[in-house]
């Protein structure tokens, strides 16, 4: 913002970076999604119009002030582009429009596995084997690698707070009084729900439901909460504390998006997520 007037900053194809095939997400608010001449157009509340590539979109984040007609979903569902509803700067996740696939055998494999209590202890055990390499789980239950879990995580808080010199009192989010929290738990709290999106486009793209986990129950998204935990230490947790002390305190929104948009990048995280989904859902057997 300057002097009350909002920066627009044009969207292109060369100011996005690629990721795989498709660029990961593009983050819109205030304005309306539509069609003229079968592409899909973005009007911000200032008049401005973007034309949007999304043949080549995974997911379109859709903040607050946002309407979209039929037609523009209809055209995104065709070119198998995820929409999600989020709150402002994707602080918090609402909901996704279920895209179609070609067939339903991820799915069928996902629900056989999910029901079955041996094969889906052995997809949760292949999840927690990524955090706990060296670790010995074959006779674990999912209660005793959950609390290892919560172990791991909270002296990763701890040692990531030491290691940039940024003072910790612990996890903290109140839904809906996003401003209460320290910076470093605004940080997690959006780029958790960042991440989210971006797994849920990328879910749903595969033919996989978000709603059938295997660690996590009773929750709207728990197959998404799942596959989260493989990526937050990098994407989410050191990043949060690396940019608390890069932001001297001071909240940065903009900052923060810079900066989650090049680790996504660099990682190639939808290339990563295809490929581990497929091999962590091998390990269940039946």
């Amino acid at each position: 913002m300057a002097n009350g007037q909002r920066l627009f900053v044009k969207i292109t194809r060369d100011s996005l970076p690629q990721v795989k095939d498709k660029y990961p997400f593009i983050y819109l608010e205030r304005g309306r999604l539509e069609i003229d001449d079968s592409s899909v157009k973005w009007l911000d509340s200032e008049g401005n119009v973007v034309r949007l590539p999304i043949a080549t979109l995974n997911t379109l984040l859709l903040g607050p002030g946002t309407s979209v007609t039929h037609e523009a979903v209809k055209t995104a569902a065709a070119a198998n582009c995820s929409i999600c509803w989020v709150g402002e700067d994707s602080l918090l996740f609402y909901a996704a429009g279920f895209q179609p696939t070609s067939d339903s055998r991820n799915l069928r494999r996902q629900m056989e596995l999910a029901c079955n209590k041996k094969a889906s202890l052995e997809v949760a055990r292949a999840m927690f084997a990524r955090r706990f390499p060296d670790a010995d789980l074959e006779d674990k239950s999912l209660k005793e690698m959950m609390g290892m879990e919560g172990s791991r995580v909270r002296m990763l808080y701890q040692d990531k707070a030491q290691q940039y010199g940024v003072g910790w009192k612990g996890r903290q989010f109140t839904p809906d009084r996003f401003e209460l929290s320290d910076t470093t738990n605004k940080i997690l709290t959006a780029a958790n729900a960042a991440l989210y999106g971006i797994l849920c486009s990328a879910i749903h793209a595969m033919g996989y439901s978000p709603h059938i986990g295997f660690i996590h129950t009773g929750s709207p998204l728990p197959f998404i909460y799942d596959l989260a935990d493989l990526y937050k230490a990098e994407l989410c947790i050191d990043l949060a504390f690396a940019l608390n002390k890069e932001m001297a305190g001071q909240y940065n929104k903009h900052l923060l998006a810079k900066r989650f948009w090049e680790r996504v990048i660099s990682m190639d995280l939808l290339s990563v997520v295809s490929k581990d989904i497929t091999r962590l859902l091998k390990e269940g057997k039946q």
